[in-house]
Protein backbone atom coordinates (compact mmCIF):
# COMPACT_ATOMS: atom_id res chain seq x y z
CA UNK A 1 0.00 0.00 0.00
CA UNK A 2 0.95 3.23 -0.66
CA UNK A 3 -0.09 7.36 -0.72
CA UNK A 4 -2.09 8.25 -3.13
CA UNK A 5 -0.43 9.00 -6.53
CA UNK A 6 -1.77 12.46 -6.40
CA UNK A 7 -0.03 13.44 -3.85
CA UNK A 8 3.03 15.63 -3.65
CA UNK A 9 5.86 14.07 -1.53
CA UNK A 10 9.52 15.89 -0.48
CA UNK A 11 11.55 14.10 1.54
CA UNK A 12 13.91 16.90 4.15
CA UNK A 13 16.91 15.93 5.68
CA UNK A 14 17.43 17.86 8.44
CA UNK A 15 21.37 18.63 9.09
CA UNK A 16 23.08 20.95 11.96
CA UNK A 17 26.34 21.35 12.33
CA UNK A 18 26.49 21.21 16.16
CA UNK A 19 26.48 17.98 18.09
CA UNK A 20 27.60 17.15 21.86
CA UNK A 21 29.05 13.71 20.79
CA UNK A 22 30.53 14.49 17.31
CA UNK A 23 30.92 18.10 15.99
CA UNK A 24 30.18 18.63 12.61
CA UNK A 25 28.55 14.71 12.11
CA UNK A 26 27.37 15.51 8.26
CA UNK A 27 30.64 16.32 7.27
CA UNK A 28 32.27 13.35 8.55
CA UNK A 29 33.94 11.72 6.27
CA UNK A 30 32.68 7.54 5.23
CA UNK A 31 34.21 6.10 2.23
CA UNK A 32 35.64 9.48 0.55
CA UNK A 33 32.47 10.70 0.77
CA UNK A 34 30.93 13.12 3.55
CA UNK A 35 27.71 11.22 5.58
CA UNK A 36 25.06 14.12 4.16
CA UNK A 37 26.03 12.79 0.84
CA UNK A 38 25.05 9.16 1.52
CA UNK A 39 21.89 9.59 3.40
CA UNK A 40 20.70 12.42 0.04
CA UNK A 41 22.02 9.04 -2.23
CA UNK A 42 19.39 6.55 -0.12
CA UNK A 43 16.82 9.62 -0.21
CA UNK A 44 17.06 10.15 -3.78
CA UNK A 45 16.91 6.32 -4.63
CA UNK A 46 13.68 5.93 -2.61
CA UNK A 47 12.21 7.95 -5.84
CA UNK A 48 9.11 9.93 -3.79
CA UNK A 49 10.03 12.96 -5.00
CA UNK A 50 12.25 15.61 -4.32
CA UNK A 51 15.27 15.66 -1.68
CA UNK A 52 16.22 18.71 0.72
CA UNK A 53 18.45 18.93 2.96
CA UNK A 54 17.43 21.78 6.03
CA UNK A 55 20.62 23.13 7.78
CA UNK A 56 22.34 25.94 9.55
CA UNK A 57 25.91 25.36 7.96
CA UNK A 58 26.78 26.31 4.68
CA UNK A 59 29.50 23.99 3.96
CA UNK A 60 27.00 21.16 4.59
CA UNK A 61 24.66 22.79 2.01
CA UNK A 62 27.75 22.99 -0.25
CA UNK A 63 27.99 19.11 0.71
CA UNK A 64 24.19 18.58 0.11
CA UNK A 65 24.16 20.46 -3.42
CA UNK A 66 27.07 18.34 -4.41
CA UNK A 67 25.11 15.13 -4.11
CA UNK A 68 22.27 16.06 -5.69
CA UNK A 69 20.05 17.53 -3.40
CA UNK A 70 17.94 21.12 -2.79
CA UNK A 71 19.69 23.03 0.66
CA UNK A 72 17.91 25.39 2.32
CA UNK A 73 19.27 27.32 5.06
CA UNK A 74 17.75 27.58 8.52
CA UNK A 75 18.25 29.04 11.87
CA UNK A 76 20.67 27.55 13.74
CA UNK A 77 18.87 27.73 17.17
CA UNK A 78 15.80 24.93 16.50
CA UNK A 79 14.87 22.40 19.32
CA UNK A 80 14.70 19.67 17.05
CA UNK A 81 15.05 18.42 13.36
CA UNK A 82 11.27 18.68 12.90
CA UNK A 83 11.34 22.28 13.66
CA UNK A 84 14.22 22.51 10.90
CA UNK A 85 12.54 20.97 8.08
CA UNK A 86 9.19 23.01 9.28
CA UNK A 87 10.88 25.93 8.57
CA UNK A 88 12.78 24.63 5.26
CA UNK A 89 9.36 23.64 4.06
CA UNK A 90 7.76 26.68 4.48
CA UNK A 91 10.39 28.24 2.58
CA UNK A 92 10.10 26.19 -0.04
CA UNK A 93 6.86 25.73 -0.49
CA UNK A 94 4.88 28.84 1.18
CA UNK A 95 1.54 27.89 -0.82
CA UNK A 96 1.16 24.42 0.62
CA UNK A 97 1.07 22.73 -2.76
CA UNK A 98 3.63 19.67 -0.74
CA UNK A 99 1.06 17.06 0.76
CA UNK A 100 3.28 15.07 2.95
CA UNK A 101 6.83 14.97 4.27
CA UNK A 102 9.27 12.24 4.47
CA UNK A 103 12.14 13.66 7.62
CA UNK A 104 15.35 11.26 7.03
CA UNK A 105 17.58 11.62 9.57
CA UNK A 106 21.02 13.17 8.72
CA UNK A 107 22.59 10.20 10.87
CA UNK A 108 21.41 7.25 9.22
CA UNK A 109 23.76 6.79 6.58
CA UNK A 110 22.91 3.26 6.39
CA UNK A 111 19.18 3.71 5.85
CA UNK A 112 17.50 1.92 2.44
CA UNK A 113 15.33 3.46 -0.13
CA UNK A 114 12.94 0.50 0.42
CA UNK A 115 12.84 1.65 4.25
CA UNK A 116 11.96 4.88 3.51
CA UNK A 117 9.37 3.92 1.09
CA UNK A 118 7.87 1.66 3.77
CA UNK A 119 7.68 4.47 6.03
CA UNK A 120 4.76 6.87 3.91
CA UNK A 121 2.98 3.61 2.87
CA UNK A 122 0.80 4.00 6.57
CA UNK A 123 -0.51 7.38 4.96
CA UNK A 124 -2.80 5.45 2.37
CA UNK A 125 -5.27 5.61 5.50
CA UNK A 126 -6.72 8.88 6.14
CA UNK A 127 -7.16 7.86 9.58
CA UNK A 128 -3.27 8.11 10.35
CA UNK A 129 -1.52 11.34 10.97
CA UNK A 130 2.20 10.33 11.42
CA UNK A 131 4.17 7.36 10.03
CA UNK A 132 7.45 5.72 11.28
CA UNK A 133 8.94 2.30 11.41
CA UNK A 134 10.20 -0.40 13.63
CA UNK A 135 11.96 -3.60 13.61
CA UNK A 136 12.00 -6.58 15.90
CA UNK A 137 14.47 -6.93 18.12
CA UNK A 138 16.68 -9.85 17.74
CA UNK A 139 19.76 -8.83 20.07
CA UNK A 140 18.75 -9.83 23.56
CA UNK A 141 21.06 -6.76 24.97
CA UNK A 142 19.06 -4.35 23.15
CA UNK A 143 15.31 -5.60 24.94
CA UNK A 144 16.76 -3.54 28.26
CA UNK A 145 18.84 -0.93 26.25
CA UNK A 146 17.77 2.06 27.29
CA UNK A 147 19.47 3.85 24.27
CA UNK A 148 16.74 1.58 22.23
CA UNK A 149 13.65 3.20 21.92
CA UNK A 150 10.63 0.33 21.88
CA UNK A 151 7.55 1.39 20.19
CA UNK A 152 4.18 -0.55 21.56
CA UNK A 153 1.45 -0.53 19.82
CA UNK A 154 -1.69 -2.99 18.08
CA UNK A 155 -1.11 -4.86 14.97
CA UNK A 156 -3.68 -3.20 12.32
CA UNK A 157 -2.53 -4.81 9.39
CA UNK A 158 0.24 -7.73 8.34
CA UNK A 159 3.12 -5.65 9.10
CA UNK A 160 2.38 -2.60 10.23
CA UNK A 161 1.11 -1.01 13.95
CA UNK A 162 -0.68 1.26 15.53
CA UNK A 163 1.39 3.00 17.72
CA UNK A 164 -0.11 3.36 21.57
CA UNK A 165 3.17 4.14 23.35
CA UNK A 166 7.30 4.92 23.04
CA UNK A 167 9.79 4.05 25.68
CA UNK A 168 13.03 3.40 26.94
CA UNK A 169 11.84 0.37 29.08
CA UNK A 170 11.04 -2.91 28.12
CA UNK A 171 7.82 -2.92 27.31
CA UNK A 172 5.78 -4.80 26.84
CA UNK A 173 6.03 -7.13 29.77
CA UNK A 174 5.14 -11.01 28.86
CA UNK A 175 5.99 -13.27 26.04
CA UNK A 176 6.32 -12.00 22.21
CA UNK A 177 8.11 -9.50 20.40
CA UNK A 178 9.24 -6.15 21.52
CA UNK A 179 10.04 -3.83 18.61
CA UNK A 180 12.80 -1.22 17.99
CA UNK A 181 12.11 2.32 16.43
CA UNK A 182 13.59 3.49 13.98
CA UNK A 183 13.42 7.90 14.06
CA UNK A 184 12.11 8.37 10.52
CA UNK A 185 8.77 9.93 10.43
CA UNK A 186 6.44 10.65 7.54
CA UNK A 187 3.61 13.72 7.80
CA UNK A 188 0.81 14.97 6.51
CA UNK A 189 1.72 18.37 5.92
CA UNK A 190 -1.11 19.22 8.70
CA UNK A 191 0.04 16.76 11.30
CA UNK A 192 3.50 18.68 11.11
CA UNK A 193 2.67 22.16 11.69
CA UNK A 194 0.34 20.61 14.24
CA UNK A 195 3.19 18.69 15.73
CA UNK A 196 5.66 21.99 15.92
CA UNK A 197 3.08 24.62 17.31
CA UNK A 198 2.81 22.25 20.10
CA UNK A 199 4.40 22.40 23.53
CA UNK A 200 7.17 19.73 24.95
CA UNK A 201 4.41 17.42 26.57
CA UNK A 202 4.81 15.97 30.27
CA UNK A 203 5.60 12.35 28.65
CA UNK A 204 7.85 13.48 26.30
CA UNK A 205 9.66 15.35 28.84
CA UNK A 206 10.00 12.13 31.33
CA UNK A 207 11.11 9.89 28.29
CA UNK A 208 13.03 12.56 25.88
CA UNK A 209 11.41 11.30 23.48
CA UNK A 210 9.53 13.81 21.12
CA UNK A 211 7.13 11.77 19.40
CA UNK A 212 5.31 10.78 22.43
CA UNK A 213 4.16 15.03 22.28
CA UNK A 214 2.12 13.77 19.22
CA UNK A 215 0.31 10.73 21.04
CA UNK A 216 -0.40 12.67 24.11
CA UNK A 217 -2.22 15.25 21.68
CA UNK A 218 -4.46 12.36 20.24
CA UNK A 219 -2.64 12.61 17.05
CA UNK A 220 -2.21 8.50 15.53
CA UNK A 221 0.95 7.15 14.54
CA UNK A 222 1.32 4.37 12.58
CA UNK A 223 4.59 2.18 12.20
CA UNK A 224 5.43 0.15 9.61
CA UNK A 225 7.84 -2.73 10.25
CA UNK A 226 11.03 -3.75 8.32
CA UNK A 227 13.42 -6.43 8.63
CA UNK A 228 16.73 -4.17 10.10
CA UNK A 229 17.61 -1.09 11.83
CA UNK A 230 19.94 1.27 9.92
CA UNK A 231 23.02 2.61 11.38
CA UNK A 232 22.79 5.67 13.27
CA UNK A 233 26.07 7.74 13.81
CA UNK A 234 25.72 9.39 17.07
CA UNK A 235 29.60 8.52 18.63
CA UNK A 236 32.88 7.95 17.07
CA UNK A 237 32.43 4.29 17.53
CA UNK A 238 29.18 4.34 15.17
CA UNK A 239 31.05 6.66 12.46
CA UNK A 240 34.16 3.95 12.84
CA UNK A 241 31.76 1.12 12.20
CA UNK A 242 29.92 3.46 9.33
CA UNK A 243 33.05 3.57 7.54
CA UNK A 244 33.96 0.06 7.71
CA UNK A 245 30.05 -0.71 6.77
CA UNK A 246 29.92 1.80 3.77
CA UNK A 247 33.72 1.23 2.62
CA UNK A 248 33.03 -2.51 1.78
CA UNK A 249 29.81 -1.11 -0.61
CA UNK A 250 32.34 1.39 -2.24
CA UNK A 251 34.68 -1.15 -3.19
CA UNK A 252 32.12 -4.03 -3.98
CA UNK A 253 30.75 -1.14 -6.12
CA UNK A 254 34.18 -0.37 -7.65
CA UNK A 255 35.40 -4.07 -8.69
CA UNK A 256 32.05 -5.19 -10.75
Amino acid sequence: MSAEPADRVVLMIPARFASTRLPGKPLADIGGRPMIAHVVERARDADLGEVVVATDAEAIAQAAEAAGARAVMTRADHASGSDRIFEALSTIDPQGAIDLVVNVQGDLPTISADAIRAALAPLADPAVDIATLAAEIVREEERDDPNVVKVVGSEVAPGRLRALYFTRATAPTGPGPLYHHIGLYAYRRAALARFVALPPSPLERRERLEQLRALEAGMRIDVALVDTVPLGVDMPADLARAQHLLQGAVSNRRDV
